[in-house]
């Protein structure tokens, strides 16, 4: 009578521990999104990203380049990689919603003024925050419409080119659309 009561104990164990298990499993994710705008720009976005429970932990790359209309007069050719890591919060589960998320970026990039004789270097580290709605339009295919503000913490903030100076700015906006997938 011992055995089986030690047996049934061991068995329901299992039992409970394996639907602990798939649980989590449902609750963690991979995914991966690419970015409209810096495509547009002749760039490009990479994003790659875990996700558990309601939080999504993303690693960014991405090559932009600012159009000349947002840019100072009398500058042009300002072209970034970016690096990033970033993390999201999620008000719904299943990573759908909206979400929120502060995260840290190095700005590596060069500038030059219109008569484009001499190219400078600046690098900037940026504390951004943004936001979104994922709509998941098919199975894990999601849609992401979001905004963020970048606000420069360190780096560069004068840039000297030919004999002009350029200015970093400390805020900047930006809005755009992802497309994303996720396991």
């Amino acid at each position: 009578m011992k055995f089986h009561a030690f047996f049934f104990s061991f068995l329901f164990s299992i039992i409970a521990y394996g639907q602990d298990a798939n649980e989590q499993i449902l609750r963690t994710t991979v995914g991966f999104e690419l970015d409209a705008v810096p495509y547009i720009f002749e760039g490009y976005y990479g994003s790659a990203w875990v996700g558990h429970n309601h939080f999504r932990y993303r690693a960014v790359i991405t090559k932009i380049e600012t159009p000349s209309f947002i840019l100072e007069d009398g500058f042009t050719n300002n072209k970034m990689k970016v690096y990033a890591a970033i993390v999201d919060y999620f008000f719904e589960s299943g990573f759908k919603g909206w979400w929120i998320g502060p995260g840290l970026e190095y700005w590596d990039a060069n500038i030059q003024t219109d008569a484009q004789l001499e190219t400078a270097e600046y690098n900037n580290f940026i504390f951004t925050l943004g936001g979104g709605y994922v709509w998941k339009f098919h199975k894990n295919f999601y849609l992401n419409p979001w905004a963020a503000v970048h606000f420069r913490i360190a780096g560069d903030k004068e840039v000297r080119v030919d004999q002009s100076t350029y200015e970093t700015p400390f805020a900047i906006p930006e809005i755009s659309l992802k497309l994303g997938w996720h396991f």
